[in-house]
């Protein structure tokens, strides 16, 4: 782990290159269940929305517990392999294990069970993937930022994110029309399990056995996180995580419908979508270092409320096109942006993440990040599209057709993450006046 007095020294080369193939090895699998899965379940096991929204609820719940749990038990961990990596590497392999084994859910032909075999193992996949990911490697990523570049750390880590969605997305349509769904997410399984086996087990960290260990029981460290004394102690991180949930509710309303969405209501087929998805992240992933460079070097209040502004007005536009051409231009505003949100967002979280706790509050931001957003944000867009879709019939199973008004409602709800903006402080701001309450 980085002390205070090495804050400023460059990252190795040796630690960019396994930070570029950990992050885009776990961006890739995380893309693809934030939306194959979802298309997997509504084409081979039922077009009812309601599974997904359950699928995306459970998960964002167990992603949230394992990284407030397994994030605290990093900071505490004292081994001759470092505090991070043997979450990092154990993690990795099994993420890998479980995304191999999800397709087979549909082999199972009730479609009660095989939605609830769905659940249960995109929930095990999940609990591997958060450890490895959101709890161990970024804490991780925090330990080694120079605490003067952490935009540029972003910058990249959000390239990393978009040639993970680039590949995701453009291979994954293609391959699933080419050979299917099985073939695809048994290759996927087997690259995160060699990834994290190698990069993993070539990530050094400072031996942590030497370190003190915690005199704080574990349930009362992990409790005293939620005390009105930790809040208000760290309100302008708070507040940025309350922003981040407002956007990410309304994010979340449409996107896991999106690819159901495009490839059902509008008719266009996963390889066409490919195009569209390509597009919006070679765009995207463009902006992701001049973004990271801007987040460092401009005001971060400001930045964060244009990219909130653009990224609602993307998705809201999104919801009136039907053409290929304007649906891409369409997603470019909205993804772009929605990444410029991200970056401003993260970067100034990491600055306000107190240094010996960062594996417990980035537990905590899943609550905020991932836990809200995806309970809320899902069952609005279910409700819509089963009061306000057009009924379908897939297979033989009833179900319903996505429509606009999700884009449209997720797009007023991303609106409020406005709101906490203008009480946001800026440490590095506070710090120049003077100012160290």
């Amino acid at each position: 782990m980085q002390s205070d007095n090495q804050s400023n020294s460059a990252i190795p080369s040796k630690t960019w290159i396994i930070m570029a193939a950990l992050a885009i090895t776990g961006q890739i699998a995380w893309s693809v269940e934030n939306t194959w899965f979802n298309s997997f379940v509504y084409d081979t096991i039922t077009p009812n929305p309601r599974p997904v929204a359950w699928m995306v609820a459970a998960s964002a719940i167990v992603a949230t517990l394992t990284t407030l749990i397994m994030g605290t038990l990093s900071d505490r961990t004292r081994s001759k392999w470092g505090r991070r990596k043997p979450y990092i590497l154990v993690g990795y392999v099994f993420w890998g294990i479980m995304t191999a084994i999800f397709p087979m859910t549909a082999y199972v032909k009730n479609i009660t069970l095989a939605v609830v075999m769905v659940v249960l193992v995109d929930c095990l996949m999940t609990f591997f993937g958060s450890m490895a990911n959101d709890a161990a490697f970024n804490a991780w990523t925090a330990d080694v930022a120079p605490t003067n570049n952490r935009g540029r750390v972003e910058g990249v880590l959000n390239l990393s994110l978009f040639i993970a969605q680039l590949i995701s997305i453009v291979a994954a349509g293609v391959l699933i029309d080419t050979v299917g769904y099985f073939i695809f997410f048994y290759l996927l399984g087997g690259i995160v399990m060699v990834v994290g086996l190698f990069a993993g087990g070539a990530l050094k960290e400072v031996p942590s056995t030497q370190n003190p260990k915690s005199v704080t029981p574990f349930w009362q460290e992990i409790r005293s996180l939620f005390d009105l004394k930790t809040i208000l102690e760290n309100k302008t991180l708070f507040l940025l995580l309350v922003s981040a949930m407002l956007l990410g509710i309304g994010f979340q309303v449409a996107f896991p419908y999106m690819l159901i969405y495009i490839n059902h209501t509008i008719g266009v087929t996963k390889s066409q979508y490919s195009v569209i998805g390509g597009a919006v992240i070679i765009g995207s992933a463009l902006l992701a270092i001049p973004l990271g460079i801007l987040a460092d070097r401009i005001n971060k209040k400001l930045m964060l409320a244009l990219a909130i502004l653009l990224t609602c007005l993307g998705c809201f536009g999104f919801s009136l096109v039907k053409s290929v051409p304007f649906l891409a231009l369409a997603g470019l505003i909205w993804q772009a942006s929605n990444m410029a949100a991200a970056i401003a967002s993260t970067s100034w979280l990491k600055e306000l993440l107190p240094e010996q706790s960062r594996g417990r509050f980035l537990g905590v931001r899943m609550i905020f990040w991932v836990l809200t957003p995806m309970l809320i944000g899902p069952g609005i867009g279910s409700a819509l599209i089963r009061n306000f879709g057009v009924p379908t019939v897939l297979d033989g199973k009833p179900g319903f057709l996505a429509v606009p008004l999700i884009f449209q409602v997720g797009a007023i709800i991303g609106l409020l993450a406005l709101i906490p903006i203008p009480f946001l402080k800026s440490k590095q701001l506070l710090e120049k006046i003077g100012y160290h309450g």
